[in-house]
């Protein structure tokens, strides 16, 4: 149970609760003008310190770091499983990080249940962190062991003390108003004794629908349904890619590094230059044999016996000294003829043996060359295997590049009947789990059933309604009427108390239920008298705290109809005094 709240300020007004139900009350002073407000009592306030020193996080807007409260040290005292004396947190706007718990547990279990002898070090206290505070109150105060996904301290903690701020008493099944019901619904059920983990399911296809529908609309997009791609056209390059990659698997296992592969890639480059020189000379050659072929034919003896015919024929005879000149002239061009003709012969004879020695040289240089490529095909250089190894590198990249963008167009173009298949496996599966868990789902229809009965009689139907949705786990409180404020608002207190009461009878809940105010709004005056009876019952049966803040107007009502709140009015009273009436005993803006 809580114990006290308490401030290291002596204006501060330090509440001090009891067992049972406790009131809260907020009235206004007899010097009260009409524009005063009791909103500025501090009932809200309390609330928020209260989640305050119970771990919930807070920034630089938070009540506590307001520049008139920063400074102060606020403490909540309250009763702790296993511990013989109460524990205290306190915590400060300065040092919102943390929480500093009192008293030392030397030779006492660590409240962590860790392996370290104390948690606490001094009868100061010791100083922890705000995650550490949290991981206690839930085991401590929720017997939180182990994976429960979907579930927190802090989230079980906005139900059992609703926050105004947050629209907590919009729906008894929401702790905040944008709250989903597939986030709620996992601690309600855990509050319930149904499978939690069965209620956050629903979260993982409320996040792949989630995903799906961004990822359509960015597939739709003109710019960036080219950055993704279509599964079709991905699973071609995807082929493709593995393909190159595979060859070049096989091509860097079969390859064999040639230590001398620079020197024969140099005798290769020489040898290819070797026989196109031979080439060259080749062809040179052939031209000059085929001039010299030529000029052979074209060598032929002078014949002078015309000369001695045509002068006969003229009349003339010619000496016979000149005939001799005429003789001596052809055995001249004669000799010249055939030196030229050997001449020739030799060159000729010269040239096709250069072209054989050629031919022969070509084909040894062939074979050398031949063998060089050979050894280059086998193997190659270490920085040629070091750079087929990096081009395989980036291939794989490429391809796990493309695989990533796969698996988002698969996801994106994946069918909405897939994710339906999911869920209607989920709601069978849930389906049976409530089939096996109808006891438990019972005990808690009854409660609240009597609850509500209180309330507002037999006559008006009233139960929890559990079932397998579509897209969370359906737990609604339903009490029979038009729609009304104020039986909105008492379904809620039925609901919540019904909760903390199950949870508490099988640990998975401290005994401990706060209201503020605002779970009063619009209702009818029978209904908050019958309400505070049935708080007052219950909480004595169970061994359990009911807080509630009330303003003493309304309070008087229930007065008026029999209840007596005597008992259960709590230190301090508050008032809408300006300077000192407030739980703060200052105002300030909030």
């Amino acid at each position: 149970m809580l114990r006290q709240l308490s401030a290291d300020s002596e204006r501060f007004k330090t509440v001090t609760f009891q067992s049972g139900l406790n009131l809260v009350v907020a009235e206004a002073t007899a010097g009260s003008r009409s524009t005063d407000s009791r909103n500025g009592s501090g009932k809200s306030s309390m609330i928020e310190l209260l989640h305050f020193l119970l771990g919930a996080r807070a920034d630089n807007k938070h009540l506590a770091a307001r520049k008139e409260l920063r400074q102060m040290a606020f403490t909540l005292s309250l009763d702790w499983p296993g511990l013989s004396q109460e524990l205290s947190v306190s915590r400060s706007g300065t040092d919102v990080k943390h929480v500093t718990l009192r008293p030392t547990l030397l030779g006492q279990p660590d409240l962590s249940g860790s392996s370290r002898s104390s948690l606490f070090g001094t009868n100061e206290g010791q100083k922890v962190p705000l995650a550490e505070w949290q991981a206690l109150i839930e085991k401590g105060l929720f017997g939180l062991t182990g994976e429960h996904p979907g579930v927190s301290g802090r989230a079980l903690l906005s139900f059992l003390i609703r926050r105004v701020g947050d629209h907590g008493f919009n729906e008894a099944v929401r702790s905040f108003s944008r709250q989903s019901e597939a986030k709620s619904t996992p601690n309600l059920a855990y509050l319930l004794g149904l499978d939690s983990a069965l209620a956050s399911r629903y979260q993982d296809i409320a996040a792949k629908k989630a995903t799906r529908d961004q990822l359509k609309k960015a597939v739709d997009d003109p710019v960036w349904g080219k950055v993704i791609g279509k599964t079709a056209d991905l699973r071609g390059e995807i082929a493709v890619r593995k393909s190159k990659i595979d060859e070049l698997h096989r091509e860097i296992g079969a390859f064999r590094v040639v230590p001398q592969y620079e020197e024969l890639k140099e005798r290769a480059d020489e040898l290819s230059r070797r026989i196109q020189d031979l080439g060259t000379q080749d062809v040179i050659d052939r031209r000059n044999l085929d001039h010299l072929e030529k000029a052979v034919a074209e060598a032929v003896d002078p014949e002078v016996q015309y000369l001695e015919q045509v002068y006969g024929e003229l009349g003339l005879i010619l000496p016979g000294q000149a005939l001799r000149r005429f003789e001596d002239v052809r055995a001249f061009h004669t000799a010249v003829v055939r030196n030229r003709r050997t001449y020739l012969g030799e060159e000729i004879e010269a040239t096709r043996r250069n072209l054989e020695a050629r031919k022969s040289e070509r084909a040894r240089l062939d074979t050398e060359l031949s063998a060089v490529l050979k050894d280059l095909s086998e193997g190659g250089a270490l920085d040629r295997l070091t750079a087929l190894q990096k081009i395989l590198a980036q291939e794989e990249a490429q391809l796990g590049a493309l695989q990533h963008r796969l698996e988002v167009a698969q996801t994106v173009e994946a069918s909405s009947r897939e994710i339906e298949a999911t869920r209607i496996d989920l709601v069978r599966e849930v389906d049976t789990d409530l089939r096996e868990r109808q006891q438990q789902i019972s005990q808690a229809t009854v409660l609240f059933h009597e609850l509500a009965s209180r309330l507002y009689g037999n006559d008006r139907p009233a139960y929890l309604s559990v079932e397998a949705g579509k897209s969370s786990l359906k737990i609604t409180p339903k009490i029979s009427s038009d729609v009304s404020q104020g039986i909105n608002k008492m379904s809620i207190f039925c609901f919540d108390l019904t909760m903390a009461v199950i949870g508490h009878r099988e640990g998975r809940a401290p005994d401990f239920l706060v209201h503020d105010s605002h779970i009063f709004d619009g209702v009818d005056d029978r209904q908050v008298t019958r309400a505070l009876e049935a708080a007052v019952d219950i909480t004595e049966a169970e061994g359990m705290q009911y807080i509630v803040t009330i303003n003493e107007d309304k309070l008087a009502q229930t007065r008026s109809l029999g209840f007596d709140s005597t008992p259960y009015v709590i230190e301090p009273l508050l008032t809408d005094a300006y300077d000192e009436g407030g739980l703060f005993g200052f105002r300030f803006e909030r």
